[in-house]
């Protein structure tokens, strides 16, 4: 069990340096301009969205960053009229050079705001529910939400009421860009009250 943990962990480091190498190959200084100009009015110039509305970017995985971009771009599997109208004129260049950027700024650290909430959240995401067979959070997203590059996004800091949003979006199947339905079938198994407790906690994750 030792040996297979430290073979994942090795393996982790080896995907964050990849990730890191591969974001050094875009432009990051065009990736800032772009982001002053398109998108700093409702994420903050460095990815830290001053409202809860808007998610936090700084410190995301550059590719999720780039699927997500690409996603609203589309308009199908999810769809956001600000997010479309936001990437309608991005380029893969452009895409490329915005996500680089982000991910490369430093995240601003979140509370959790309800201590009972934040211990039913906890209990959640770290152990699951065996009898509702919900999934652990943590599996996927790891045990500090700093997530999976390439796979699974950081959760760590994002705001309560943004993280709350996108599960019950999951869950009513309004956004629909997860592979395998993965989240959709997580979702589906939350409460409200799951949902809220969840949110919390990721919110003081660091």
């Amino acid at each position: 069990m030792i040996r297979a943990f430290a073979l994942a962990a090795m393996a982790g480091c080896a995907s964050g340096a990849f990730a890191q190498s591969n974001a050094a190959k875009q432009d990051i200084e065009k990736g800032q301009a772009i982001v002053a100009k398109v998108c700093a009015a409702c994420h903050g110039p460095d990815g830290n969205s001053p409202t809860a509305i808007n998610p936090k970017l700084a410190g995301q995985h550059p590719e999720y960053l780039a699927k997500q971009l690409n996603n609203f771009k589309a308009n199908t599997a999810r769809k956001n009229p600000v997010m479309l109208g936001m990437s309608a004129t991005l380029s893969p260049e452009d895409i490329k050079n915005i996500s680089a950027y982000l991910a490369v700024q430093k995240p601003k650290d979140g509370a959790a705001k309800n201590a009972d909430s934040a211990a039913l959240g906890r209990k959640i995401y770290r152990g699951g529910d065996v009898a509702k067979g919900l999934a652990a959070c943590a599996s996927c997203h790891g045990a500090t939400g700093a997530g999976m590059p390439s796979q699974y996004p950081r959760l760590a800091g994002q705001y309560a009421e943004y993280t709350e949003s996108q599960l019950r979006a999951f869950r009513a199947g309004e956004r629909a860009n997860d592979a395998s339905r993965m989240m959709r079938m997580v979702a589906e198994k939350m409460s409200d009250t799951e949902i809220r407790a969840v949110a919390d906690y990721v919110a003081g994750l660091r």
